[in-house]
């Protein structure tokens, strides 16, 4: 997924395994330069990360960035909300989607875009077990294809 000129910080595995994901967007984060040189040495986790509009902004909640070190004034607070960098249409089209359709904003990956540091978004809704046995068995099928076809080369 990730093209030329990104590198990657941190994939959310997680959010593919527990919603559907629709529709995908990019934006920037407002960030501390302490956060920024944290990320570089790619401690973040997004596992319990989400998306949230609040008062016509858009705000990235529950990411962690693990304090940097040599930081020389304290450091920033790992866990504080972090503000997404969205145009005002896009935050205007997510309120949306968001309140009439009962999606939820979940982040999927965390990466440097020409030096600056981007996450991407995507809209979901939340699976079901029985969505997720689905995905486990249909995945386990189509290993199974892809050992019989290699076996018979």
């Amino acid at each position: 997924m990730s093209t030329a000129g990104e590198k990657l910080i941190v994939d959310n595995r997680r959010a593919r395994h527990d919603y559907h994901l629709l529709e995908r967007f990019e934006a920037g984060l407002a960030l501390s330069g302490s956060e920024v040189k944290s990320l570089r040495l790619g401690q973040a986790t997004l596992t319990r990360a989400f998306g949230e509009i609040r008062a016509g902004e858009a705000w990235l909640v529950g990411a962690h960035i693990a304090p940097y070190e040599q930081a020389s004034l304290g450091s920033h607070d790992p866990d504080r909300d972090r503000k997404l960098l969205l145009r005002r249409r896009e935050i205007d089209s997510l309120t949306g989607e968001l309140h009439e359709k009962g999606l939820t904003l979940v982040p999927t990956r965390l990466y440097f875009k020409a030096g600056r540091v981007k996450v991407e978004l995507a809209l979901a809704r939340g699976k079901t077990g029985r969505d997720k046995r689905d995905d486990i068995s249909r995945r386990d099928a189509q290993r199974e294809i892809e050992r019989e076809l290699k076996a018979r080369r």
